[in-house]
């Protein structure tokens, strides 16, 4: 018994001396990469179709032992009706001039409509000249991959999504945010900023847009809402796919669906629509909530602000 006990003992001493050795030893990690690392600052971008506008990407690059000598863009498009991605090209290949071990470097690439259809094609031909032509929910996606100083190519798994959409869609953050669960206000503006700093919206149609995330401060929902022409905020019954709208997989409810049961909330002129502005940097003002059978209402109240470059 005492044999097995020392072979144990051993075996965990040598585990434990290699699961301290240093993580970039390249004898360890069978010459891996350790340089490349990107960090974006625009995982989606909403492009809106006839605003003629130029488009800013931008990230960082966390210089390691490995550094990057420059990034290349990537760009393929991809029609939503056919679900068929176009071939890719390198747009613009970025030099890094900060090297130096442990700095941090930025990078950014700008494009116009013009830019982002050159020496793109589907089977059909070429994009379509006049961005008219497009679909709610065509994109185009950026990849990025970087060159290292040892010659190293490493292709960056996060990607930026140029969405085609309406003015609405994109990124915003919250200005206000208040969490009622059973009348007992749970969540403040805090919690919107610690948990959803970054709010992302998508297009689905003329008027619909998808929240793809958050839900108030709870992530993993997927809900909808719609603007209509004079910028009033309403909720659909349904999700574009017929199924019944849910919030934390309870039915959603709305000042119009269940006023009594909205009290906590501004329901009214006071909440559900938008206030524009000149710069893009629109705001949102919501009122929206959930009920659970077993115990009631779940409301929420936001002020979320479009982020604009």
């Amino acid at each position: 018994m005492k044999k097995i006990k020392y072979i144990l003992l051993t075996l965990f001493t040598i585990a434990t001396v290699v699961s301290c050795i240093d993580e970039d030893n390249d004898e360890l990690t069978g010459d891996a990469t350790t340089g490349g690392l990107l960090k974006l600052n625009n995982r989606l971008i909403g492009y809106v179709v006839g605003d003629g506008a130029s488009y800013t990407a931008t990230g960082n690059v966390f210089q390691g032992r490995e550094q990057t000598n420059s990034v290349g863009v990537y760009i393929a498009f991809t029609n939503s009706i056919t679900g068929e991605t176009s071939n890719e090209v390198l747009y613009e290949t970025i030099d890094i001039s900060e090297t130096t071990i442990g700095a941090t470097g930025s990078f950014s690439t700008s494009f116009t409509y013009e830019n982002l259809i050159e020496g793109l094609s589907l089977s059909t031909g070429s994009l379509p000249a006049s961005d008219g032509e497009l679909s709610i929910g065509d994109f185009w996606e950026l990849r990025y991959v970087s060159t290292l100083n040892n010659g190293k190519i490493v292709s960056n798994s996060s990607t930026t999504k140029v969405s085609v959409g309406t003015r609405f869609a994109g990124t915003y953050r919250p200005l206000d945010g208040a969490y009622y669960r059973i009348g007992v206000e749970t969540y403040v503006l805090a919690d919107w900023i610690n948990y959803c700093p970054v709010t992302t919206i998508e297009s689905v149609d003329a008027t619909t847009y998808r929240v793809v995330e958050y839900f108030g401060p709870f992530n993993g929902n997927e809900w909808y809402f719609q603007i209509d022409g004079n910028d009033k905020i309403t909720y659909p019954a349904n999700t574009p796919a017929g199924e019944a709208q849910l919030g934390n997989g309870q039915p959603f409810i709305t000042c119009e669906s269940n006023a009594a049961d909205m009290t906590d909330v501004p329901c009214g002129p006071l909440t559900n629509f938008v206030t524009r502005f000149d710069n893009g940097a629109d705001q949102l003002t919501m009122s929206f909530g959930y009920f659970t059978s077993g115990s009631g209402a779940r409301t929420f109240y936001q002020v979320l602000e479009k982020i604009v470059d």
